[in-house]
């Protein structure tokens, strides 16, 4: 191995990485806090904001867009929330930059040019999850959900003998429609990480191209239940998710495959393997990859 991918020289003790621990901590909590209290001040206009999609299905039924508070505290434990998503937002890449500046230390250089882009990769997917729900999904099961209300006949004269047609109609609640607006928005964000994570992984040497086609029909499964958990009861809404995020998992069987075949470039360079040589023997449909000899692996 190479001076340039041995581990830096400083080796501190125990109690100064805990202190060091300590002040990347601090400064993460104070940023946080910091980012609350500025969403916490503009927390009516972020609340207005993450209203649009429900604001937009009542307007297409020509009703208006009007939210109750059903309790004194209610409205104060939005607006909290609301700061409590609007800091973690602000706060992260000074987060993120405090984890990797403890981290990088401990990592042989090559080792942090690999773990740097999916550091930065994990927000912006995180970031296209949130806009992919907010904006596609969220409005589809507002949709779904307000398809439900039932509205009695109006401007019928009524007889001592009849009765007021029933009305059911949406009167919602804020903190209720932030908690399910926010539960979209975190979910699909998570969802979203799955080739970063698969990635990561696979550069690690915990999972393989391979491995992951030849468990491909219980991922299916599997996103199938994760759709019907995170998503309402709308079959499209589920279809949806379940394209997405089944896409996203043949994607990351796509860069795993990339990692694998960087990994035995490396190792034909480095002289481990000759040049006709293969970690793994790939056909045109990784299901039916099948793993060299283990006496030819590094």
């Amino acid at each position: 191995m190479s001076a340039e991918d041995d581990i830096d020289d400083s080796s501190a003790p125990l109690i100064e990485h805990l202190a060091e621990l300590r002040t990347r901590l601090i400064r993460s909590v104070a940023a946080f806090i910091v980012g609350m209290v500025i969403s916490f001040t503009v927390a009516t206009p972020i609340f207005n904001f993450l209203t649009a999609p429900l604001c937009e299905a009542l307007a297409q039924r020509g009703q208006d867009c009007d939210l109750i508070f059903i309790s004194p505290q209610e409205g104060f434990f939005v607006a909290i929330k609301v700061s409590l998503l609007g800091g973690l937002f602000l706060a992260f890449p000074i987060i993120a930059t405090q984890l990797w500046r403890f981290v990088a230390p401990g990592l042989y250089r090559s080792e942090r040019g690999a773990f740097l882009p999916f550091l930065l990769a994990s927000p912006f997917m995180f970031v296209m999850g949130a806009a992919f729900a907010f904006y596609v999904v969220t409005p589809l099961a507002y949709d779904f959900f307000l398809g439900f209300q039932q509205f009695g006949a109006q401007g019928e004269a009524l007889t001592p003998e009849a009765s007021a047609p029933l009305s059911v109609v949406f009167q919602g609640s804020a903190q209720e429609y932030l908690n399910l607006t926010i539960k979209f928005i975190v979910s699909f964000g998570l969802c979203f990480q799955l080739p970063v994570l698969l990635t990561l992984m696979g550069k690690a040497g915990l999972v393989s191209s391979r491995g992951l086609a030849d468990v491909r029909k219980y991922a299916v499964v599997g996103i199938l239940v994760l759709a019907a958990l995170v998503t309402p009861p709308d079959v499209i809404t589920q279809v949806i998710l379940f394209i997405v995020v089944y896409g996203l998992y043949e994607i990351s069987i796509f860069l795993v495959r990339r990692v694998e075949k960087k990994r035995t470039e490396e190792l034909r360079a480095e002289g481990v393997l000759g040049p006709d040589e293969e970690l793994y023997d790939y056909d045109d449909d990784l299901d039916d990859a099948e793993p060299e000899d283990e006496t030819k692996r590094p």
